[in-house]
């Protein structure tokens, strides 16, 4: 898969290459590992927040939910917008909205990820976030002791907290570790040969010490030629760094013993080791490198990527797993798309017809009825082919939000936040393998509406 290019992004002038670690430098089995939360959150639900125990029967339907997706917390809905913010798709619960209902509760509003009561679902993690969320807001409308959607929602974040901090999911990752992550030798090339043409590599995660040792041991380590370690790979490992604050909060850095796991106060410059929490501004000052001398790779638009763009002057990359199986599916439909497209075409050259005539008409020339009736009859005639191609088309993707960088004909809200905040974005971190570390990427020229006639032409 290429690494798809929306600024220029010179490799050569790259000298540290930052990594998130869940999901970009370490790949998970996003099914699996979203059922495994699903089921270890719903238990959360019942035995801590007091739940209904019915819970612990709700399946598991991954295409429930899809990334760049968020939640209305006022209406119990869930909402795939454009990228200018207006609702193309809500369902209730796990529900299709009516067209016309949705209309009418959200024709003339703009979403806006700053309101309390919306809810962003933005990395592969909130995946099952989502489904619960909708599984949920169904079962209050079946009339069992659900609270209102608003308190619905802090309660699903907080068991899925709860979840991730007391070894519920980690744990059972660890004991089945190959259920749920993924090795990729080509990812541990890609790392020797940044590190051969002088890069410097960092990790900066959430994720505790044990936890990120546990999974680069298993990624990492065993696929190695020239190092012995992982560790000798990486410069700096930032582990609980707690993004997004990581880039907007001067925090202290802590030295972590790898050994004990034991921690003390940085006095000083940071140097090559394994630390807790700290600034991006302290590393960047402490490496001695200008922002646009680092690339970050992550995989979540406002922890990774958004934040560091706010306050940093970094060169981002986005991974964006779910757009493997998104690329496949547009080559699938490739031959529908361009059925429709031609007619499409037509349609809009009957339309054009109409119009002239209809303009001739108030002008007070005499006008062909039969031509007229011709004309809607080739239009209806065309719509219902137009209607069959495009249920096939939607075939190829998500049953329910069909396509992911699209909400209708235009971008989705995650289409517009990749491109307004990552330089470069893949489906993974060893799609960079095809290309020199000193390669120079640049954006395709983009074709302007102005100017869509001219290349037609």
């Amino acid at each position: 898969m290429r690494v798809f290019v929306n600024r220029t992004l010179n490799m050569k002038k790259i000298k540290a290459i930052g990594f998130d670690m869940d999901y970009t430098l370490v790949r998970y089995k996003t099914e699996n590992f979203e059922r495994l939360a699903h089921k270890e959150t719903l238990i959360k639900m019942v035995e801590v927040k007091g739940y209904p125990k019915e819970l612990l029967d709700l399946p598991f339907d991954f295409n429930l939910v899809i990334q760049g997706l968020c939640i209305d917390k006022m209406r119990g809905n869930l909402l795939q917008t454009n990228r200018y913010g207006k609702v193309k798709i809500a369902r209730h619960g796990t529900k299709d909205i009516p067209f016309k209902v949705q209309q009418q509760v959200y024709g003339n509003q703009v979403i806006d990820l700053n309101d309390k009561m919306i809810q962003s679902l933005d990395t592969n993690f909130s995946v099952s976030n989502g489904i619960i969320y909708s599984q949920l807001v169904d079962m209050k409308e079946q009339g069992f002791d659900i609270p209102d959607y608003e308190t619905l929602a802090h309660d699903i974040k907080e068991a899925i907290d709860i979840c991730h901090s007391d070894g519920s999911i980690k744990n059972k990752v660890r004991d089945n570790i190959s259920d749920y992550i993924i090795q990729d030798p080509e990812l541990v090339m890609l790392l020797e040969r940044f590190k051969r043409f002088g890069k410097k590599l960092i990790v900066i995660t959430n994720s505790e010490f044990h936890y990120c040792k546990l999974l680069l041991d298993y990624t990492i380590t065993p696929f190695l030629k020239e190092h012995k370690h992982w560790s000798e790979l990486f410069e700096i490992v930032s582990v609980m760094a707690r993004k997004p604050r990581f880039f907007t909060y001067q925090n202290d850095f802590l030295i972590v013993d790898p050994k004990t796991e034991l921690m003390s106060n940085l006095e000083g410059k940071i140097v090559p080791g394994v630390y807790q929490g700290g600034w991006a501004g302290k590393l960047e000052k402490d490496l001695g490198l200008d922002g646009d001398e680092i690339l970050y790779l992550g995989d979540h638009i406002y922890g990774d990527v958004l934040s560091i763009k706010k306050t940093f002057n970094w060169r981002t990359a986005l991974i964006l797993d779910p757009l493997e199986t998104e690329i496949e599916a547009i080559h699938n439909s490739r031959p529908i798309q361009k059925e429709i497209d031609v007619l499409m075409d037509k349609k809009e050259d009957l339309e054009h017809l109409l119009n002239t005539l209809d303009l001739q008409k108030n002008e007070g020339a005499t006008i062909d009825k039969d031509e007229v009736n011709k004309c809607y009859m080739e239009i209806d005639k065309v719509n219902s082919k137009i209607s069959e191609l495009l249920e096939k088309y939607r075939q190829h993707f998500n049953p329910y939000w069909g396509e992911l960088m699209r909400a209708g004909l235009e971008e989705s809200r995650l289409a517009d936040q990749v491109e307004k905040y990552a330089c470069v974005y893949m489906t993974k971190v060893s799609d960079l393998l095809q290309y020199s570390p000193r390669t120079y990427f640049r954006p395709i020229k983009r074709t302007l509406a102005h100017e869509i006639d001219e290349v037609k032409n």
